[in-house]
């Protein structure tokens, strides 16, 4: 772990110390950052919304036939959530209950219920207070099987104030480890009705941001992996195997962002900026790395590719073997 940590500083200060002057690829890395994370921790809860998707509404506002409506609010509102952490950071304000619920009453804005399980198995729709603690107690369904019930609401300010309390008092923490943990808690106490997971990344990426390392962004394709590990530190106590987690996730995160600061090019290109069949390949297989996309999804995420010309590069990069399809007609798609 202490050589991992290590690694995490020494990529963080090259990133510090390669932060672009120009401000705009300054502000398109800011883009692709906050499309990244607002995609994999809505997608980790369930949001239905591909990344091209996510990318294509956050860029230009339009949506997809056939999405309900409460995916594009959620990522309307991760972003904005986003976006008040910047501000959080630039103003140096404390991390603090009435902070956490504020930040929590963004990202539930408009959300008047979410679903859930019943006495019985049926599903119910549960009424959401944003910016407000739980006043009904919930649980999950574990990866195990088992059901993990979470701080009684009557507990809940109790338990906040305590986490608060660590918090504030373990400044020789690693900002990686402490996050992490401060993750763990409080998505064990769960003190919201909804949310509570994005709230506990977001939290999480605060205190990072307030370090000045960037965030760390957990990939859906991780999802077992990080509520197994969720999990075993639910059931053994110890937070090592959860803190490796996100040690392991910071790491691809920073990776991620040397190589996009090291090449100037940010994945999400402007509207309309020509680029030859080498600057086309390496943007499409941007998009690739981020899911399976049928080719009008590719296409709403490089808009500034002509659709023939996009499947004419799809196809040439399926023989080269650099990615995959599947399926006929319009149904294929495509990955890596």
């Amino acid at each position: 772990m202490k050589e991992i940590l290590i690694k995490i500083n020494k990529l963080n200060e090259e990133i510090q110390r390669l932060k672009p002057v120009d401000l705009g690829l300054r502000k398109s890395l800011q883009e692709r950052l906050r499309v990244e994370w607002t995609y994999n921790s809505n997608a980790i809860e369930g949001n239905t919304l591909t990344f091209g998707e996510t990318a294509f509404f956050l860029r230009e506002g339009l949506t997809s036939e056939g999405r309900p409506l409460k995916d594009y609010l959620e990522v309307r509102n991760h972003a904005e959530a986003i976006d008040g952490l910047q501000d959080i950071v630039a103003r140096k304000r404390n991390l603090t209950e009435g902070l956490i619920k504020e930040l929590h009453a963004v990202l539930l804005k408009g959300v008047e219920a979410t679903e859930a399980l019943g006495m019985g198995g049926q599903r119910i729709q549960k009424p959401v207070t944003p910016g407000q603690y739980k006043k009904r107690p919930n649980h999950v369904l574990t990866l195990s099987g088992k059901i993990h019930h979470y701080a009684d609401p009557l507990h809940v300010r109790d338990e906040m104030e305590r986490l608060l309390d660590w918090y504030h008092q373990a400044k020789e923490i690693h900002p990686v480890e402490r996050g992490a943990i401060f993750h763990h808690r409080f998505v064990a106490i769960h003190p919201f009705d909804d949310g509570n997971g994005r709230m506990a990344r977001i939290l999480m990426n605060l205190i990072l941001m307030q370090e000045r390392y960037p965030p760390c962004i957990i990939q859906m394709r991780h999802r077992r992996r990080y509520l197994e590990s969720l999990e075993k530190t639910d059931v053994t106590g110890k937070t090592e195997v959860f803190v490796a987690f996100v040690a392991q996730e910071m790491l691809s995160t920073l990776e991620t962002i040397l190589n996009i600061m090291r090449g100037g090019d940010v994945g999400l290109p402007a509207i309309g900026k020509a680029m030859d069949a080498t600057g086309r390949e390496q943007q499409i297989l941007e998009v690739m790395r981020q899911g399976t996309f049928p080719i009008g999804q590719i296409h709403a995420l490089l808009p500034q590719i002509k659709r023939p010309t996009l499947k004419s590069d799809l196809q040439r990069l399926v023989r080269l073997k650099k990615i995959q399809n599947r399926g006929v007609g319009k149904g294929v798609v495509y990955f890596i």
